[in-house]
């Protein structure tokens, strides 16, 4: 699933080429991922999903978390959002396609067989196999589209009015923001009070940062040199300013790196992220530890995968 440095970049991107255009069109083979807030009510469905987008201009993309935030306004004034959350293999991008026909995918290598969408240059960034997955296509006033590629068809979209969809359960849970001024090491610890349970689990839990999963919570953790089966609880002061001295900074480089591509993610143009090539411990198992060349190990925690270097980042006390 895209993180806080996937998503961020991909926003940075939208809101960069987005700003100022119309959705003046909507195409779908899948219309479950559509929902609209309608008389303060969630309605499933893509025909009254379509009256809340089609015919509004975009004036900017924020996020909230791994949550993708598209403000629409109207020319009565009124201001909606479109939330796109990517899930696990969805992304975001901006180009142009055109609908594929038998003709076409013959010329074309078999990657692209039983695909509806193919990109209009068919070379670059677009023809990656990771973006051919296109579910949805919006299309934009000056002859482009945004189009969600999602191999899995978990993505989620929902439209509203702007207040409604700040208002939504899934928003308002949210723990703080790792990139904001305000997150300071007060309001860090602020949000580890009174929790309890492993620290890579902690860090995973959305409800008190927001943003970080698997990918930069091993990276955190190598980094800061704490064991992911170290109880949060126990940490000491010092432990936890490395900690959250090592949220900012890894993910602040994961960013600056545009994103991790091992999998599906893609930036909004089609191209891969290069923080991959130089993650120090996530998916390295076995590989030697970048600080003392100790080899990686991967356990699980809770069902999910941790990386760590047993000689960097020591289970000092197996009760802690």
């Amino acid at each position: 699933m895209p993180e806080l440095p996937e998503v961020e970049t991909i926003r940075r991107g939208l809101n960069r080429d987005l700003r100022g255009r119309k959705i003046i069109g909507l195409w779908t083979d899948w219309p479950k991922y559509f929902s609209a807030i309608t008389s303060g009510k969630l309605q499933k469905g893509e025909a009254t999903f379509r009256r809340h987008v089609l015919g509004k201009e975009i004036t900017g993309v924020t996020r909230r978390a791994k949550n993708i935030l598209i403000h629409l306004e109207e020319k009565s004034g009124g201001e909606h959002l479109l939330l796109v959350h990517q899930k696990m293999s969805g992304h975001l991008m901006i180009g142009k396609w055109q609908r594929a026909n038998r003709k076409l995918l013959q010329e074309l290598e078999e990657k692209w067989q039983n695909q509806k969408w193919i990109p209009a240059a068919p070379k670059g960034p677009l023809a990656d196999p990771k973006n051919r997955f296109i579910r949805v296509v919006f299309f934009l006033d000056n002859g482009e589209m945004l189009a969600l590629s999602d191999l899995r068809r978990f993505a989620k979209l929902v439209c509203g009015p702007k207040k409604l969809v700040l208002n939504l359960p899934e928003l308002k849970k949210l723990g703080l923001e790792p990139l904001e001024r305000a997150f300071t090491y007060k309001k860090f610890r602020e949000a580890l009070d009174r929790k309890r349970g492993r620290v890579k689990l902690v860090l995973l839990d959305q409800t008190r940062i927001s943003g970080v999963g698997n990918i930069y919570a091993d990276e955190i953790l190598w980094f800061s040199k704490i064991h992911p089966l170290r109880r949060i609880e126990f940490l000491k002061d010092i432990e936890k300013k490395t900690l959250y001295r090592a949220i900012k900074f890894i993910l602040k480089r994961g960013l600056r790196y545009r994103g991790t591509s091992i999998d599906d993610y893609r930036d909004a143009r089609g191209r891969r992220g290069k923080y991959d090539l130089v993650r120090y411990a996530y998916q390295r198992e076995g590989e030697p530890c970048r600080r003392c060349g100790v080899k990686i190990r991967r356990i699980k925690i809770a069902g999910r995968s941790a990386h760590f270097c047993p000689a960097c980042q020591t289970l000092r006390h197996r009760m802690s």
